[in-house]
């Protein structure tokens, strides 16, 4: 009989999942020698290699594939048992793993502030990635909770709008349009227009757009993020259609107008997505809970 602790599994499930022993002991906030032993004496109770070192990669053998499958569920089950244990005792504690689209930094941390404040024993990893690598990871059932604009269609998913997310013509400050009252959507699609990358959902909706009204959407220039489409239209390189929600940091900037378009703002929602089905967490439900009652949070002053 294998005698495995769950610490064993703790320490191999970080190595096999980030591929070092180094970031390993960095994440758990130990010594890599520590590290380096408690693989050890889990391979001496399974009896075969686990993991493979070329040069400073690691590798799981046959033996640690099957291993890593059945430790993660098995600590994501025992995590939310500890948790619900520490929920029965009247306190919120445990880790909250949530993964959000590079947007969202806009505003999430107005909220995330408020619930750390108020729920101190609850630890928190924020992922911001971009949608793909969200979707990815959605895929893999890496986090508690996802925040993203449009929820996928081909995934078993549930999700909750909890934000207005509209979508706005972005133009330089001295464009000729800037200051024009409805203006016709055909009289923008003549300019020339900076995107975000394929796969952004933000390029999907304006791809969209265009396509229901049978116009080419002529493209610029691709660029990589909100912040660098801002600083392209200040620069009168194009117009952008962007989320609100990247202006409100940016009100008193005089660079850049929202355009007044015919058909525009377009109405979007910012949503909380979980795979349809998985029991959250304790420290999953708290958060939505208090999403759902702090949502004027995310809305800054005027």
């Amino acid at each position: 009989m294998m005698h495995v602790t769950l610490r064993q599994l703790q320490v191999f499930e970080a190595v096999a999942r980030l591929s070092s022993f180094s970031r390993a002991a960095e994440a758990m906030q130990v010594t890599q020698p520590t590290v380096s032993k408690q693989i050890r004496l889990l391979q001496d109770q399974v009896g075969l290699p686990l993991l493979e070192q070329v040069g400073k990669k690691v590798f799981l053998t046959e033996a640690g594939r099957e291993l890593y499958a059945t430790c993660a569920q098995w600590l994501d089950t025992w995590g939310r048992f500890e948790q619900t244990v520490a929920n029965f005792k009247g306190l919120k504690q445990g880790r909250l793993k949530i993964a959000v689209v590079t947007t969202t930094k806009y505003f999430m941390p107005r909220i995330l502030g408020p619930f750390c404040l108020e729920y101190p024993g609850i630890d928190i990893a924020l992922e911001v990635v971009n949608r793909d690598r969200l979707l990815d990871r959605l895929a893999r059932n890496q986090d508690d909770l996802y925040v993203m604009g449009l929820p996928p269609e081909d995934m078993e998913t549930e999700s909750e709008p909890f934000l207005e997310n509209p979508l706005v013509v972005l133009a330089p400050a001295a464009h000729p349009m800037a200051g024009r009252a409805a203006i016709p959507f055909a009289d923008v699609a003549q300019e020339s227009f900076l995107v975000r990358e394929r796969g952004s959902g933000t390029r999907m909706t304006m791809e969209r757009v265009f396509a229901e009204r049978g116009m080419p959407l002529r493209i610029k220039m691709e660029l990589g993020s909100n912040e660098a489409i801002k600083q392209a239209v200040a620069g009168g390189l194009g117009l952008a259609l962007l989320s609100l929600s990247t202006l409100q940091p940016d009100a008193g900037r005089k660079e850049l107008a929202v355009l007044d378009v015919q058909g525009f703002p377009i109405r979007r929602d910012w949503y909380v997505v979980r795979p349809k089905g998985k029991q959250m967490s304790v420290a999953a439900a708290t958060f939505l809970d208090f999403l759902r009652n702090h949502v004027q949070l995310l809305t800054p002053a005027p």
